[in-house]
């Protein structure tokens, strides 16, 4: 089981297909228990496995980014800026700035989103929501445009509005990578940009996540005897989504997001119809 949920966690966590869906139907349908007070520490390692995958995917750019706002921060110390002026600081410390707010709404957020896990048990509504991630992933793969904005010119704006997007895609079903790419492409971020920044943003909401059920498993206790296989759901979730990462940034590059249209459109229709039958 740690095997098959690690799998799912890492490639659905990135890919535009909604990892809380997929995780949902197993456990609504098909009676796959992996929720629950007993598995809040596999939940916290799942977490930790996809934060690893994408932190290795952009271990350059973060440690540019780290590099260059500490940096910019010491020179800001110094007096060598005499104000805030975004349009002189480098792309990467941008990217930082984007991403913090870009985080802000999530933030705000946070102490609702317990209100929302009453529609996990919902499965016509992750049905719903996966049809609509499709539909979507089809509209967004329209509107891209060639050019654009990267991080020498995306905006604060952009960076709310999106964020804004990440926020409601805490509804189960709703992929959060393919809600924010897809709204990135409509602010008019780059195709390799909008990948880039959605998976960036990732990691704080994904930190947070990781952090909050952290507390909670310890304040649960761990059983330790189901360490080894929590552990090899990690690995196997940090292993497959570095390679959905790759794949994500390939589609997105070629403009091919067909077949992961068509997969939601397929899933939450078999869903729907699952939820009628069963």
């Amino acid at each position: 089981m740690s095997i098959l949920l690690g799998l799912v966690q890492g490639i659905a966590e990135f890919l535009p297909v909604s990892s809380s869906g997929h995780l949902s139907i197993l456990q609504n349908l098909f009676g796959l228990q992996y929720s629950g007070d007993n598995n809040l520490f596999f939940d916290v390692l799942l977490h930790l496995g996809t934060l690893v995958s994408v932190c290795v995917s952009f271990r350059k750019d973060l440690r540019k980014m780290l590099s260059d706002t500490v940096n910019f921060l010491r020179d800001r110390r110094n007096g060598e800026y005499d104000e805030y002026d975004e349009v002189r600081l480098q792309p990467s410390v941008r990217t930082v700035v984007l991403v913090i707010a870009g985080t802000l709404p999530l933030l705000i957020a946070a102490p609702f989103s317990g209100r929302l896990a009453p529609l996990f048990s919902k499965t016509w509504l992750i049905g719903l929501m996966l049809i609509i991630t499709g539909t979507i992933l089809a509209v967004s793969n329209r509107i891209a445009v060639s050019g654009g904005k990267s991080g020498k010119t995306a905006t604060i704006r952009d960076a709310i509005i999106i964020g804004l997007a990440q926020t409601v895609a805490l509804i189960p079903g709703l992929s959060r990578s393919g809600v924010t790419i897809a709204v990135g492409l409509a602010r008019g971020l780059r195709r390799d940009f909008s990948v880039k920044f959605s998976l960036l943003l990732s990691i704080p909401a994904v930190l947070g996540s990781f952090i909050i059920t952290l507390f909670s498993a310890l304040k649960q206790g761990i059983d330790l005897k189901l360490i080894p296989m929590y552990i090899i759901g990690a690995v196997v979730a940090a292993v497959t989504g570095f390679f959905a990462i790759r794949i994500l940034r390939q589609i997105m590059a070629s403009g091919r997001i067909g077949a992961l249209t068509y997969y939601c459109w397929g899933l939450g229709a078999l869903t729907l119809i699952l939820t009628i039958i069963l």
